[in-house]
């Protein structure tokens, strides 16, 4: 009979790793196998805000993880899809993520947030109805499990499509030669916008006119043929905000002003 071998980490260090947890960015599907193939432990991607805490994730113990998603509301809250004017929408359509401010059990959910110290004006345009809307997308699947779609602020329109920055991202960095990546609007004056990608490199890879081509055919060979960059540019790091956040704001303020 043969033995199944430790994680090769595992074999090194007197690890007591239970679980992992992550919020703000996607993990990505080489990182999430990667924790999987060498830690032996299931990436729980979280998602929440300061005002309602967590109330989506994974727990690995309880669900399985799909690689990728956000998670199924914590037990308890109620969690919807909405759109533009607060209906809730079916699995697979994109949408504001919002939560209930009253649980399954009809009581005030516990953790919200009381509203935005000084100013009722925020605090009212914060929800529509029950449904505190977070200002993030995503869509759901049939099982319950949400996809993240990006910051509504971040999405923009190319050539009359709409474009969620966060999938393009996600196609990216599953390319060996990207460490990470930010996708923003390029103003073009025939489209109204192009799409443009920012691409940090993985050590041991150069940036080329080649690379380029290489990365937009891996794009284009996964994704809808609209959403593919068709400018890349290398950058040697992103702007990040202190929680490790990427500002994509900055990029696009920059891209705006001209570069």
């Amino acid at each position: 009979m043969m033995m199944k071998h430790a994680p090769e980490p595992r074999s090194r260090h007197r690890l007591a790793l239970r679980a992992i947890m992550s919020a703000g960015e996607a993990v990505g599907e080489t990182l999430f196998d990667w924790c999987r193939d060498a830690l032996d432990v299931t990436v729980n991607e979280m998602f929440g805000q300061t005002e309602v805490n967590y109330v989506v994730g994974n727990s690995a113990r309880r669900w399985p993880a799909r690689p990728g998603s956000i998670g199924r509301a914590y037990p308890g809250h109620r969690v919807a899809i909405l759109d533009d004017d607060g209906r809730e929408l079916p699995p697979g359509q994109l949408g504001e993520i919002a939560v209930n401010r009253f649980d399954r059990h009809g009581h005030p959910d516990p953790v919200f947030f009381l509203g935005y110290w000084g100013n009722d004006a925020a605090t009212r345009a914060k929800f529509s109805g029950d449904w505190c809307r977070t200002g993030d997308l995503a869509t759901a699947d049939p099982d319950g499990y949400l996809w993240y779609g990006g910051r509504a602020d971040d999405m923009f329109k190319a050539a009359g499509y709409r474009i969620g920055p966060s999938e393009i991202e996600s196609c990216l960095v599953r390319h060996p030669a990207v460490a990470n990546a930010a996708v923003v609007p390029k103003p073009d004056a025939e489209r109204g916008n192009l799409v443009k990608a920012f691409v940090v490199l993985a050590p041991g890879h150069v940036a080329s006119p080649a690379l380029v081509d290489q990365l937009q055919q891996h794009v284009r060979g996964k994704l809808a043929p609209y959403e593919y960059p068709k400018e890349i540019e290398f950058i040697a790091e992103l702007p990040m905000t202190t929680t490790g956040k990427v500002q994509r704001r900055v990029l696009r303020e920059r891209e705006q002003a001209g570069g």
